[in-house]
């Protein structure tokens, strides 16, 4: 997610010597500088010389990387987290009092520019700081900005939403070649078909419950299909997955 944003940042017109990278794994960290053209640093001098610190870290690694950014952090410095289940309130109580802090969770579709980012604003944060950490994330697709309470929930839909749908592609292909299609060809129409939903229902500003009824000829091929879906309360198992998802963001936390 990191490098998403990187890139992002550059196709938005960034200069790179503008961007500090630091990453515990050398290699990585000299991947990302021969890609990108960015300047190599240590969480000591991106603490005491970046004007907005992104941390892009497994929610186990943070307590690693808190106490070396809070020994070194210049103040005013305002701190992004892309920390998945990490609160606001944890990460301020590690830095020194008055940090501002933003509590940020994107999603995978960045790396295409087509990103959906939650921000939720620390104690701290103003308006404006707010608006910065937004303007970054908008090089990689849409944000929206909500209280840190609806945190899990977006977490458990656009955070974890993208391998839900991957899913279903991975399940559709495979029934693809299951009535006879050739893998090549039933990855291509579902691949398109997906993609082309997703417009439409974003382009048309329906509901989905409407754009499904279309296609929904009464005793038809689509409503054969519908009834096995309703049959086997995929509905009723898409809600539970998310809630577990939901569960897992909090316990992260804890």
């Amino acid at each position: 997610m990191g490098e998403n944003l990187i890139a992002g940042l550059l196709r938005a017109s960034w200069e790179p010597h503008d961007i500090l990278a630091v990453d515990s794994y050398a290699s990585r960290l000299d991947e990302m500088v021969s890609t990108y053209n960015i300047q190599r640093s240590d969480i000591a001098q991106a603490a005491q010389t970046a004007q907005i610190v992104v941390i892009v870290v497994k929610p186990q690694d943070i307590d690693t990387v808190l106490p070396e950014l809070a020994a070194n952090i210049s103040s005013g410095t305002l701190v992004a987290s892309l920390c998945a289940g990490i609160t606001i309130a944890r990460i301020e109580a590690a830095l020194p009092v008055g940090t501002p802090v933003v509590r940020v969770m994107p999603n995978t579709p960045s790396q295409v520019s087509e990103g959906m980012t939650a921000i939720s604003a620390g104690q701290d944060a103003s308006a404006e700081q707010v608006e910065q950490v937004c303007a970054l994330l908008r090089t990689v697709g849409k944000v929206v900005v909500v209280p840190e309470a609806y945190q899990d929930g977006v977490t458990a839909i656009s955070g974890s939403g993208p391998a839900y749908l991957f899913f279903v592609a991975e399940a559709m292909i495979d029934a693809g070649v299951m009535l006879g299609l050739p893998r090549q060809i039933a990855a291509e129409l579902v691949t398109q078909t997906l993609y082309g939903s997703a417009k439409l229902l974003v382009e048309s500003g329906e509901h989905p419950a409407l754009l499904r009824e279309r296609v929904t000829s009464p005793g038809g091929t689509t409503a054969a299909a519908l009834r096995q879906l309703e049959k086997n309360r995929v509905k009723a198992a898409f809600m539970q997955a998310l809630e577990a998802a939901r569960d897992r963001s909090a316990a992260l936390a804890k």
